[in-house]
C-alpha cells in the first residue's frame, strides 16, 4: 500500500531539492541501474524505510523519459503483488521516485535457500506474477520488462508475497507497439521479429521464468565469446523466432505434463494464439491440484548455479 501522498507536478514549479531532505535521510547508494541510482531512505517523521530511485536528467533523454514513464505508470496501479509508488519530487535537476521497501530477496536467492523446492512453489511463484499482470492488463499497461531479477519477496516472513518492479519501460497500450525493448532472452518473438505488438509479450516473458523456474535451465540460451554479443543475439533470435526449445531430459523428466502444456501456451509463437494472464490463472497447474509436490530443489539449484552465475542478461533500448 502506498504511504504518505504523491506529489506528481500537479504544480508547475519544480520541487526544491531541500523539500526532499527536510522530509527524507538519503542513504549511500545500494545499486546502480542502466537510469538510475537506488538508495534506501528513512522518512524522517515516522522513521519508516523506502527505496528511493534518482534520475539524473542531464543523463539524458532517455533517462528522463524513463523516469517520466514509471511515474506515470505507478500512479495508475494499486495491487498487492506490485511495488507501490510513495512519493514523487521533481527538481531542475533530478526525479526522485520513492517506493514501498522489498526487504526479501530475488526469487532465485529464495529457491537456493530452500531445503525443499517443488512445483507447487513455483506453481505460487507463477500466480501471483499472472495475478499482477493480469491486472496490469485490465489497465491496458504493458510491463515489457518482465524477468526473474524485477521479482522480489516483500519480506523475509515464509510467506512473503512476491512483488513487481521496474516500471519504466511499461506502456499503456494505445493501439499495438513498435518498438524494440527488453532483456533479450527473454524477449517474444513479435518483439525479435520487429513486429506490432501488446499484452501477450508479457505472457510470453511468464513462460521463460516458469520454464527457468522448473529447470534451472533458459529456454533460449546461446553461447558466446565475451566480445561477440552480435552473433549471440542473432543466434539466440533465430531460436525465438522459431519457438526452438525442448524439454530436455533429464532436467524435464520428473515435472508434470500440466507445467509442461502451460508453459507451451504460455510460449505459443503466434501472439494471437498465446494464453492471456487470465486464462493462465484458471489453468488446473495454477488454480488446480495439477503441480507436483516432488522435491526439484537439487537438480533446479545445480542448473541456476551453473546457467545464471555469470549471467549478464542487460535490457536493450
Amino acid at each position: 500500500m502506498p504511504f504518505g501522498c504523491v506529489t506528481l507536478g500537479d504544480k508547475k514549479d519544480y520541487n526544491q531539492p531541500s523539500e526532499v531532505t527536510d522530509r527524507y535521510d538519503l542513504g549511500q547508494v545500494i545499486k546502480t541501474e542502466e537510469f538510475c541510482e537506488i538508495f534506501r531512505a528513512k522518512e524522517k517523521t515516522t522513521g519508516k524505510l523506502y527505496t528511493c530511485k534518482k534520475f539524473l536528467k542531464r543523463d539524458g533523454r532517455k533517462v528522463r523519459k524513463a523516469a517520466k514513464n514509471e511515474i506515470i505508470i505507478l500512479k495508475m496501479v494499486k495491487h498487492p503483488n506490485i511495488l507501490q509508488l510513495v512519493d514523487v519530487y521533481i527538481t531542475r535537476k533530478e526525479y526522485f521516485i520513492f517506493l514501498e521497501l522489498a526487504t526479501g530477496r530475488e526469487v532465485f536467492d529464495w529457491i537456493l535457500d530452500q531445503g525443499y523446492y517443488s512445483e507447487k512453489d513455483t506453481s505460487n511463484v507463477i500466480r501471483q506474477v499472472l495475478e499482477a499482470v493480469a491486472y496490469l492488463h485490465s489497465l491496458k499497461i504493458v510491463h515489457r520488462n518482465l524477468k526473474l531479477e524485477n521479482l522480489v519477496y516483500y519480506n523475509r516472513l515464509k510467506n512473503s508475497k512476491i512483488v513487481i518492479s521496474d516500471f519504466h519501460l511499461a506502456k499503456l497500450e494505445n493501439g499495438l507497439i513498435k518498438e524494440p525493448c527488453g532483456t533479450p532472452e527473454y524477449l517474444a518473438p513479435e518483439v525479435v521479429g520487429r513486429q506490432r505488438y501488446g499484452r501477450p509479450v508479457d505472457c510470453w516473458a511468464i513462460g521463460v521464468i516458469m520454464y527457468i523456474l522448473l529447470s534451472g535451465n533458459p529456454p533460449f540460451y546461446e553461447e558466446a565469446d565475451e566480445d561477440d554479443y552480435e552473433n549471440h543475439d542473432k543466434n539466440l533470435f533465430r531460436k525465438i523466432l522459431a519457438g526452438d526449445y525442448e524439454f530436455d531430459p533429464p532436467y524435464w523428466d520428473d515435472i508434470s505434463q500440466a507445467a509442461k502444456e502451460l508453459v507451451t501456451r504460455l510460449m505459443e509463437v503466434e501472439q494471437d494464439q498465446r494464453i492471456t494472464a487470465e486464462e493462465a490463472i484458471s489453468h488446473e497447474w495454477i488454480s488446480g491440484n495439477a503441480a507436483s509436490d516432488k522435491n526439484i530443489k537439487d537438480g533446479v539449484c545445480a542448473q541456476i548455479e551453473k546457467n545464471f552465475a555469470r549471467a549478464k542478461w542487460k535490457p536493450c533500448e
